[in-house]
């Protein structure tokens, strides 16, 4: 099993391209089934963080008044990172801030994205939903720290990706996957997951 980065933002907002902007990053190094690393920095937004979300997250414009600048945090963080493919609950959230924070003027991101809770929704049908927290209880998962603050999610996400990885493992049979699987997988109906498990494995003894 390959190497992963895995990341949970918190934010002032739920999109930048309304103004919000990153209040917190972590990323956390999945190797071999275990974790292996990890980084957090809160960082200054440059706009104030409302009132409900300092409830929410318990980052206070006090907190993040002297701390890096989104530019300095977000360049440590895609460097610890190092290229390894992004894995996040609900990707489409954290995705959209990782690349307003890192894209270059006409450039595209060329990260690749991995969604725990779509993968969660195909692997884990009968939980009771599908958010964070819940799985994390269903399937007994360690969980440190606060929910809603960025390391715990990025720790108790890996601990879930890992997890994940095992499910399929065992499903299906398939000890040896890189992320290519993965990203397959999140984009399939559950009901043909063993079909595509199949095509992926014939794709790659052709190769």
């Amino acid at each position: 099993m390959n190497s992963y980065a895995v990341i949970d933002f918190e934010t002032t907002g739920l999109s930048p391209a309304h103004g919000a902007r990153p209040t917190e990053i972590a990323v956390v190094l999945v190797s071999g089934g275990e974790i292996v690393d990890r980084y957090q920095s809160l960082m200054n937004p440059g706009v104030p963080i409302p009132p409900d979300i300092q409830a929410f997250t318990g980052i206070s414009n006090a907190m993040v008044r002297k701390a890096p600048s989104i530019t300095e945090v977000m360049t440590e963080a895609v460097g610890f990172a190092g290229g390894r493919p992004i894995v996040a609950h609900n990707a489409a959230f954290d995705r959209k801030f990782w690349e307003a924070s890192t894209a270059r003027p006409g450039s595209r991101s060329r990260d690749r994205f991995i969604c725990s809770l779509l993968l969660a929704r195909r692997l884990f049908p009968a939980a009771p939903n599908h958010k964070l927290a819940t799985l994390v209880r269903t399937l007994c998962l360690p969980s440190t720290g606060r929910f809603h603050r960025a390391l715990a999610d990025a720790e108790c996400t890996a601990h879930l990706f890992i997890r994940l990885q095992q499910e399929i493992a065992q499903v299906f049979d398939v000890q040896d996957f890189d992320c290519g699987l993965l990203l397959k997988m999140q984009a399939t109906n559950r009901h043909q997951l063993a079909r595509c498990v199949q095509r992926y494995i014939e794709e790659i003894a052709s190769v």
